[in-house]
């Protein structure tokens, strides 16, 4: 197989949660544990950062592999989904793998992923870890797909546990309450190694100290013991809670004998987010005249923050080109969307996404107007069209909307 034939392959195994929501769901990490084993358990070789959270996992995850290549580590980076192309989800130094090496794992392995019924990600989870190793990184950064505890990553054993937030996602899977969904992120939680947690919210908090307790590991809050400001060139207004947790993560790493990261190298890698990791999709500008902005937001916690500082932008109108899936709790971000818009409803090109028209039909009930498209592009062209150089063009709704335009 081609690179593209092998990662049309990986895509069909099934579950993927990304196509499918909640049938992709697995209920343990039985087969996780046995293609580490398979692959002599490259799990064990490396150190780690692992990053959970309901927002902001992404970014904070990014920052960290930033900061760190800037103090001069070899650093692997994990992270999903991706936006054009799988590759996007295995870096070394903010450089995506090679096609030669996704098709050769693939291939070496082919038998065994087969006979297991191994899902998508479980396998790409393998191949990230499989490369790290081999790459003999200095540490590696890993963002959970979803929760924590029952998570493909969660067989590492990493220097910090980081925790960004909890807010109302995947609810079908994590539990229907802030407790319930922070104790399937606190499943990251490992014997005596300290936790970060970003935001202190008054849910969750006795969550996380309890867990803490149980696993002998010192916890830190991070917005309560960060005091000073940093800039970085990720510009959305919700980063300065990703960019104190951030901070307090590396301030932890240097606590331990291993690392060692300056102010300077802090600042630097913090400010070069996107040149050192080739991060896309965060209150990313893509055009002036008119101006373009997308995001990646999708849950009432991440668009509260991205709605409020579209307050701040100077316009004469707003188009909002916005697609959600399926699995997405309307109600609970409607009441947040600016009611002046002009709406370019579509559907994410997955099997997830939202039927168009009961999108629409949704935000019309609600006193939002505008029209609905065939496809996520048709619906981009028209604001396009329709837009002057004085308005502005905000394109979200889901990741798999960005993914379409970028």
């Amino acid at each position: 197989m081609n690179y593209q034939e092998t990662v049309n392959w990986m895509f069909k195994q099934l579950p993927m949660y990304q196509n499918q929501g909640k049938s992709a769901y697995k209920v343990d990490l039985s087969n996780t544990i046995l293609l580490a084993k398979h692959l002599n358990h490259p799990e064990q070789h490396f150190k780690s950062i692992h990053v959970a959270g309901t927002n902001g996992k992404g970014s904070t995850s990014h920052m960290l592999a930033s900061v760190l290549q800037e103090a001069g580590y070899k650093v692997g980076l994990y992270t999903s989904p991706h936006l054009k192309d799988f590759r996007e989800r295995i870096k070394i130094n903010g450089k995506e793998v090679s096609k030669k090496f996704v098709i050769g794992f693939i291939k070496r392995n082919l038998s065994f992923l087969e006979e297991n019924q191994l899902s998508f990600f479980e396998m790409t989870v393998g191949m990230a870890f499989h490369c790290f190793k081999k790459q003999n990184v200095d540490i590696a950064i890993i963002e959970v797909g979803l929760g924590g505890r029952l998570d493909s990553t969660n067989i590492i054993t990493p220097e910090i546990s980081v925790i960004t937030n909890i807010g109302f996602d995947h609810m079908q899977f994590l539990g229907r309450t802030y407790q319930a969904i922070a104790k399937e992120k606190a499943g990251i939680i490992k014997q005596q190694v300290p936790v970060v947690v970003g935001e202190t919210q008054k849910q969750t908090k006795d969550v996380f100290i309890e867990m803490a307790q149980n696993k002998g590991s010192e916890i830190y809050f991070a917005d309560q013991l960060v005091s000073r400001n940093f800039e970085s060139d990720l510009k959305g207004n919700y980063q300065k809670h990703n960019i104190k947790t951030v901070v307090q993560t590396i301030n932890v790493l240097n606590s331990q004998n291993n690392f060692h990261v300056s102010d300077l190298q802090l600042k630097k890698g913090l400010n070069n987010v996107v040149d050192n990791t080739g991060l896309k999709g965060r209150w990313q500008i893509l055009q002036e005249n008119p101006r373009v902005i997308c995001d990646t937001a999708h849950n009432k916690e991440g668009l509260v923050y991205v709605i409020e500082q579209l307050k701040n932008e100077k316009y004469n109108k707003l188009h909002m080109v916005f697609g959600v899936v399926n699995d997405k709790d309307l109600d609970s971000i409607l009441t947040l969307l600016p009611k002046d818009a002009t709406y370019y409803f579509c559907k994410p090109d997955i099997p997830r996404g939202m039927d168009v028209h009961q999108l629409k039909t949704q935000f019309l009930l609600n006193g939002c107007f505008g029209d609905s498209y065939h496809t996520v592009n048709e619906a981009f062209n028209s604001a396009l069209q329709k837009a002057n150089s004085e308005d502005l063009i905000y394109v979200g709704g889901s990741t798999f909307v960005v993914a379409e335009i970028i």
